[in-house]
């Protein structure tokens, strides 16, 4: 094995020495300022990633709140618009329960005219047919027939209590 042998040692060294500088010069030139600018790159990429990602999120923050704006005026005109349309209702309901209640008062008026001629006619006709029944009944009992004035004033005078 050549690297055991010690007088081969001095010149192994020189060698690895020269490698070593001419590894430690390529990798120091070329590689190391590539993966800096590769890594300098990937940091500005994440750092504007990032930049973003704020900006979308206020932008989103934004949108939210104006879509709660929007909503929040929309259910306060939906809550205008029910009321009113409530109210209008409620007008419409009252005119028609007043005029209904217009129309019962009236027919109730006409309907207690109405009882009131026809208890007055059937009064008249019972007050006819108490002095007829008077008549017949004293006829009947007693044989002879009453007069006119005596049923009269007998029939008035029960009527009155």
């Amino acid at each position: 094995m050549p690297q055991l042998i010690a007088a081969d040692f001095l010149p192994q060294l020189i060698w690895l020495a020269i490698t070593f500088g001419a590894l430690y010069y390529i990798i120091s030139r070329l590689a190391i300022p590539k993966i800096g600018s590769v890594i300098e790159q990937r940091h500005g990429r994440i750092a504007a990633d990032i930049a973003d990602a704020a900006r979308l999120k206020e932008d989103t923050e934004k949108a939210i709140e104006s879509y709660e704006a929007a909503l929040a005026e929309a259910r306060a005109n939906a809550h205008a618009i029910v009321s009113e349309n409530r109210a209008q209702m409620t007008a419409e309901i009252n005119k028609e329960a007043a005029a209904l209640d217009e129309r019962l008062s009236k027919k109730l008026a006409e309907a207690e005219v109405s009882i009131a001629k026809t208890r007055d006619a059937a009064m008249a006709q019972v007050t006819g047919i108490a002095q007829d029944t008077t008549e017949a009944i004293v006829t009947e009992l007693l044989g002879k027939k009453p007069t006119k004035a005596a049923i009269s004033s007998a029939v008035s005078s029960a009527a009155k209590g």
